[in-house]
This record gives structure tokens, sequence and C-alpha cells, in this order.
């Protein structure tokens, strides 16, 4: 009898937890759908982008196999002949392959210590001035070149400081030595630094400002009340505040390190020549596009991206050991 009693009982307790479990999920179907109708419109706006990066991005990663291929656009995508790993050992026995990645990591490195941290100075800068007017204009200004293509960036550079430029006409004038800088190819990676300096430097300053309009004006109050001085309450309270974004961007920055600016150095490759300005992406896009060696080309290219990855990887996981979220956890 009690046997019998437990037994009733225990499918009575099984028949109500599956009950309770079929309230649930009709329950948690319901609040997603009220989601999806609540963010309808959201979903809709945000389709076109999501699509865009299917379909040019992750759709196109698909095309990648013609780095494994002697490919030859007139037989196809899949006719083509399998030559394995032969255009990586082709590529990593080209000298001129070589010189292009030197390149590409001394660019990347001079710009890394010369121009990642100037928005943070500039934005902690601008935080600092007390004058709203002022900030807005100097926002403005440093903004401004930002929007600027890289043709018309160069072609101003040319006119300031190329051989007929503006500074030999004033030089010239003064009976003074005149120097064709853009021409220069010892001159040219620093020349590449200030362009990206002076297009970029105003653009990279909005994230850090965002991140310092979150500390509240008290805190500084409350230092100083302490009697920390301007660099203890920069120490203490305004970089725990921009530091993970600072890593973030140094992360996202290193995931990209081997992008060094494709159309600055093409537009300027033919004034200080290739030993100059060669860097992987050029060197893809002459060995591809113009010389038609597409699966070589592809191999570069795909070398590149991995190699990206595995520093995003890398820093990510740096960042997580000094206790940062980073880019994902």
């Amino acid at each position: 009898m009690a046997i019998a009693e437990r037994d009733a009982t225990g499918r009575a307790g099984a028949a109500g937890a599956s009950g309770a479990d079929r309230r649930a999920g009709r329950k948690g179907r319901g609040t997603r759908l009220k989601r999806l109708r609540r963010d309808a419109a959201l979903l809709v706006l945000m389709a076109p982008g999501v699509l865009y990066f299917l379909v040019f991005h992750y759709g196109a990663l698909a095309g990648n196999v013609i780095a494994f291929k002697d490919y030859v656009p007139f037989d196809g995508l899949w006719a083509s002949a399998w030559v394995g790993f032969g255009n990586f050992q082709t590529m990593f026995g080209d000298p001129d392959f070589w010189h292009a990645l030197v390149n590409t990591v001394v660019i990347a490195l001079l710009q890394l210590v010369f121009f990642f941290p100037v928005p943070i100075a500039l934005a902690l800068l601008l935080h600092s001035l007390t004058r709203d007017s002022v900030r807005r204009f100097v926002q403005s200004v440093a903004y401004l070149p930002h929007f600027l293509s890289w043709v018309i960036v160069v072609a101003i550079f040319q006119q300031v400081l190329g051989e007929t430029g503006l500074l030999n006409n004033v030089l010239g004038d003064a009976h003074l030595h005149t120097v064709n800088i853009i021409g220069n190819p010892t001159a040219f990676k620093p020349l590449v630094i200030a362009q990206v300096i002076w297009k970029d430097c105003g653009w990279g300053t909005i994230i850090f400002l965002a991140a310092l309009t979150q500390v509240e004006e008290q805190q500084y109050e409350a230092a100083a009340i302490d009697g920390a001085g301007p660099w203890r309450r920069f120490w203490h309270v305004t970089l725990p505040a921009v530091r993970p974004i600072i890593i973030l961007m140094l992360i996202m920055r290193l995931g990209d390190i081997l992008s060094v600016g494709f159309e600055q150095m093409l537009l300027q490759r033919s004034s200080v020549g290739p030993d100059a300005a060669e860097i992987i992406d050029t060197f893809v896009y002459y060995k591809g596009l113009v010389g038609g060696d597409y699966g070589y080309a592809a191999a570069a290219g795909l070398f590149k991206g991995v190699v990206g990855a595995a520093l995003v990887f890398a820093a990510n996981k740096i960042a997580h050991r000094l206790g940062e979220q980073g880019v994902y956890q």
C-alpha cells in the first residue's frame, strides 16, 4: 500500500514537473515572440549590414581555396589544378615577398609606436579644455582630414613637400638648398607616419573621448581634496577609465597590423620605388591583378589574414591574463 502511494505520488510529481516544464517552455517562446515584435524595426534596419558581411566577408572566404590551386579564370574555380601548398612554398622562397613583409612590419611597428598614442594624447588634451567652444573648434579641425580620400591627402603632401612644391618654392626664392621629400626613399617611412597622423588622429580620439566623458567630475574633486596632484589624478582616475578601451583598440590594431594602407602606398610607390613602398597589399595587387598569378597572390593574402588572426588571439589572451575583458571572453 505504501509502495503504491509512493508510486502515485512520484507519478503526480513527475506529471506536475513536466507540466511546469511545458508552461515554462510556452512562456519562454512567448517572451521571445514579444522581443521579436518589439525589436522588429531594429532587426530590419540591421538586416542589410548583416547581409553585407555574410556575402562580401564570410561568403567570400570560400574564395581562399584558390591559394591552394593553380587558378586560371578561364578554367573556373573548381576546374583549376590543385597544387596544395605549392603557392606557399613559392611565396616563402621569393625574396620579393620577404622584402614586402619586412617593409610592412617596419611601417606597422612605426605606426604602432608613433601613431597609436597620438589619439589618446589628443583626447586627454581635449578633455582637459574647460571651454566647450574651444574644444568643439579643435575637434572639428582635427576630424576634418579623416573625410578626405588618400588621393587628396597624397596630392596635398605632394603640393607642399614635392620637388616643385610649396616648400621648395620658398627655399628657392630664399636661394637655399631645395629638398624633394616626396621622392626620397629614405624619408618615405617617416612621411607615411606623418600622413597617417595628420589624416586619422582626430578621428581616433572619438572613442577615447567617449570613455573620458564617463568619468564623473566628483572623482577629480575628491582626488584633489585628498591631495592628489595632476599626475596622480591622471594615474588613478583618468587612466583606469580609458585603459580597457586602450587595450581593446590595441588588440584590434594588432589584428590589422599587416594592413598599413594600400591606397596610401600605391599612390606613392612610383615616386620612391618598390624598395621603399612595397608592402604585402601592393605585392598581392601586382602579383594577382596585374601579373595574373591569382593563386600566388591569394596565398600571400591568406598568410596575412592568418597572422592577423593569430595576433588577435594572442593579444586577447594576454589581456585576460592582465584582468581586462579584451575583444571577447
